[in-house]
């Protein structure tokens, strides 16, 4: 596996001879509009416009090896009755012929509708909502949470239904391809082995892109993402992979990822990555009401401690098997992006300060030989990093501070302490995991010993699948747990599993 890895690898880019070619007028036997559109990262004067030109999207793209002109345009109205914007883009063979269109000069808090032309070829219809400006008092956010989506496992009817929703955003904190096959019940197929190249993770993202559930809800409102190990390889950490691959080689590895996971989302150009170095943290802050941090608990992690002999990755330890556990040194955001958020949260004027990131924050304490025992390639494997964090949010008496996470495959609600094991230790912030679209889950048993044991836990359900929805006011924030009634038939209905509600000033989730 090694051979083929390194053989892989050295020929993961694409051969460039001579010049690059620009086909401004190409003519398109085929649909090149396969994997739909996108926006993200609204800001109260713009946004960024995505979309791939790929008429043969699972073989490569099928497209030449040159640069085409691609028209985006941008309307009042979705029939383009009144066009505001329109601009030309270069799709090129470097980036999978992506477009990322950076817009700016548009007006805060408005619907617009955008559309993409190529080789007279026109793409469906998309909308994004700006954001509101930076001194609005602005009296409503709403947004849905989203991650873990392996597509062999379910269908994504739940962003069938999230696209019907009456949202301003979507949060994705992660796993939105996976590189590997695993689970028990499959009703469709990669068809693929895991992922290696960047020609194999480029025909990866097409196959999840082509799900016409997934692209309505990418048509239907602008996306704030980030990753978590799926999207390279499973539990990686920094350079370290689960088997243990020479850093040198892996990191070719996850250059290739992060360039297609750039190439199929709807990135700003800050966020391209530069070989396997690419940073996704940003800030992002809707009116006076609301400001987003988005993190990435991946890419500059310390190792997992206590692995298994023989490989990398997470094992499930008790205090005395593992007291590395509890180093100060261990960091799962490095230290530059730590410093980076509390610097952020220092300067927030928002009412409401929401932190995403990929995987459950409170401590889950599970029993192994009848001992408390913790899974290190969460939070509970660098709880001191997560005591520094907390205690900064309490140490500056953070507005309203939420955590989203996703990750564990299940839909949790806690309250979030300094000091977990100290029961007088006072609730500083909510937290929320939004359940997996489709990635199979924790059993019911699991999900009982997890809130019999942690008692800061008030819901825990890892069988129902779907998504969050999330409407914050001044006054409050309501969230629905909404879950299908089966991932594994593509017309599944869905419903309202549990409700919460944060009140302003009182941190912890209530059950509404």
């Amino acid at each position: 596996m090694l051979h083929r890895r390194t053989f892989l690898l050295a020929g993961a880019g694409i051969a460039m001879s001579g010049p690059l070619r620009l086909l401004a007028q190409p003519r398109f036997q085929k649909n090149p509009f396969t994997l739909g559109i996108a926006s993200g990262y609204p800001q109260p004067d713009g946004v960024v416009l995505w979309t791939r030109l790929a008429p043969d999207a699972l073989n490569g793209g099928g497209m030449p090896n040159a640069a085409v002109e691609v028209t985006w345009e941008i309307a009042a109205d979705d029939g383009f009755g009144s066009v505001l914007r329109k601009g030309v883009e270069r799709a090129a063979p470097d980036l999978a012929h992506s477009v990322h269109a950076e817009i700016r000069g548009l007006e805060p808090a408005r619907w617009y509708h955008y559309r993409f032309h190529a080789g007279g070829a026109t793409s469906v219809t998309g909308r994004f909502r700006t954001a509101p400006a930076a001194a609005a008092a602005n009296d409503r956010l709403r947004f849905a949470l989203a991650s873990c989506q392996q597509y062999e496992q379910g269908y994504f009817a739940a962003y069938r239904h999230m696209a019907r929703e009456d949202l301003d955003l979507v949060i994705h904190v992660g796993d939105y391809i996976y590189e590997s096959s695993w689970g028990r019940t499959r009703v469709r197929s990669h068809g693929t082995p895991e992922c290696v190249t960047l020609a194999e993770y480029r025909n990866r993202y097409a196959l999840y892109k082509s799900d016409a559930d997934l692209q309505a809800a990418h048509a239907a409102f602008p996306w704030l993402v980030t990753w978590d190990d799926h999207e390279v390889s499973n539990d990686y950490a920094n350079e370290r992979s689960q088997k243990l691959d020479p850093p040198a080689l892996y990191l070719r590895r996850r250059a290739a990822a992060y360039q297609a996971y750039y190439e199929h989302m709807p990135l700003p150009a800050w966020a391209r990555p530069r070989g396997p170095n690419a940073r996704l943290y940003t800030q992002a802050s809707f009116g006076q009401l609301a400001q987003i941090c988005m993190l990435d608990d991946r890419q500059y992690r310390s190792h997992q401690v206590c692995p298994p002999s023989g490989r990398g990755g997470s094992t499930v330890v008790t205090a005395g098997e593992c007291p590395q556990r509890l180093s100060p040194e261990l960091t799962l955001l490095g230290a530059e992006q730590e410093r980076w958020l509390h610097g952020a949260l220092d300067t927030s004027a928002a009412r409401w300060n929401i932190i995403a990131q990929q995987t459950l924050m409170a401590q889950r304490i599970r029993l192994k030989d009848n001992e408390d025992a913790f899974w290190t390639d969460g939070w509970d494997g660098y709880p001191k990093a997560r005591e520094r964090l907390l205690g900064h949010i309490a140490q500056r008496k953070l507005s309203n501070p939420l955590v989203l996470g996703g990750d564990v495959h299940a839909g949790i609600v806690a309250d979030l302490k300094v000091n977990f094991d100290d029961a007088k230790s006072p609730v500083i912030a909510s937290e929320f995991v939004g359940t997996s679209i489709t990635s199979q889950g924790p059993g019911a048993k699991f999900s009982e010993a997890a809130r019999q044991n942690n008692p800061h836990m008030k819901f825990h359900n890892g069988v129902q699948k779907g998504y969050t929805a999330f409407e914050v006011t001044p006054e409050r924030c309501a969230v629905r747990m909404r879950t299908v009634s089966d991932v594994t038939d593509a017309q599944a209905t869905i419903r309202d599993l549990a409700g919460f509600v944060v009140e302003h000033g009182k941190a912890g989730a209530q059950w509404a």
